[in-house]
């Protein structure tokens, strides 16, 4: 992508910081179960606001990921801790106690384990969905396949979700072990195996073309994808890629409005939205 300069940011990103007393709540109960959330590891700008609904992303298989992609600002190395053992059980008592509406359930990408967690997430789900609370639960898992995804199919997900992360010619801002195509067979097998609801994400603002997204929206339809998150890249710290372009608020409408032509049922686009941004909203405009 070259060498991009670095952005003043414009007015309409201001990251909102948490208000009120419900995430320090979620914290205390967060370190009492030594769990970790994506809303703290990924920096987002949404965390007061999810948890004040009764939203939590769950960060499972511990907190250094194998992999290293250029917008991620996870630790990364060859290798992770061996999977904690207690973490399904820990997940459910922490969500039943934090009485979580929706519960997200991603991880680190594994490539150090012989199944690459899957057996370990899909513990998780099974928990959780059996642990006394009213949560519904939702997987974003990597790019699984065959046994993997199968394993984590079979524990009954309300939704799944996977992210192609951007357009393809701008794959490379990703681990070169991941790829668009892969990314789109996860999506498509996890239909094939049962799931009912799938869902992806695009960072925009990497350099991405209106027309490049277009193809995007209608390859993810090809696959079955029912929802579609688009959210501007925020650049974590400086040791990640730059931003290329803030887009504007108006274009993320104009970009939705192409989304839902595609097909997709539900459509969230906005500078702050995340996977995970208004995750039981959408799960229930998916899943009718």
């Amino acid at each position: 992508m070259g060498q991009a300069m670095v952005l003043k940011k414009p007015d309409w990103i201001k990251v909102r910081l948490p208000a009120g007393g419900t995430w320090k709540h979620v914290d205390e109960v967060l370190s009492r179960y030594g769990l970790y959330t994506v809303c703290d590891e990924a920096r987002c700008p949404n965390k007061g606001e999810c948890w004040g609904c009764g939203t939590a992303t769950f960060m499972i298989l511990g907190d250094v990921c194998t992999r290293g992609c250029r917008f991620c600002a996870v630790k990364t190395a060859r290798c992770g801790l061996p999977p904690r053992l207690d973490e399904p059980e820990a997940l459910a008592g922490a969500a039943l106690e934090m009485g979580l509406n929706y519960v997200v359930i991603t991880s680190v990408d594994r490539d150090d384990l012989p199944d690459r967690g899957s057996a370990h997430f899909a513990a998780c789900v099974k928990a959780v969905k059996s642990g006394g609370g009213k949560a519904k639960v939702e997987v974003l898992i990597p790019d699984y396949a065959g046994a993997e995804l199968l394993a984590v199919a079979e524990a009954k997900p309300d939704l799944l979700a996977h992210n192609v992360e951007t357009v393809r010619r701008l794959q490379t801002v990703r681990d070169r072990r991941a790829s668009f195509d892969k990314s789109l067979s996860t999506l498509r097998e996890a239909k094939t195996a049962g799931v009912t609801v799938t869902k992806s994400s695009i960072l925009l603002g990497l350099g991405e073309t209106r027309s490049e997204l277009k193809e995007t929206y209608d390859e993810l339809r090809s696959a079955g994808v029912d929802i579609l998150i688009m959210g501007q890249y925020l650049r974590p710290t400086e040791d990640e890629i730059p931003v290329a372009e803030y887009i504007h608020p108006d274009t993320f409408s104009l970009y939705a409005e192409d989304a839902r032509s595609s097909g997709f049922s539900t459509v969230v686009a906005s500078p702050f939205a995340r996977t995970s941004y208004k995750a039981l909203e959408a799960w229930e405009s998916g899943s009718r």
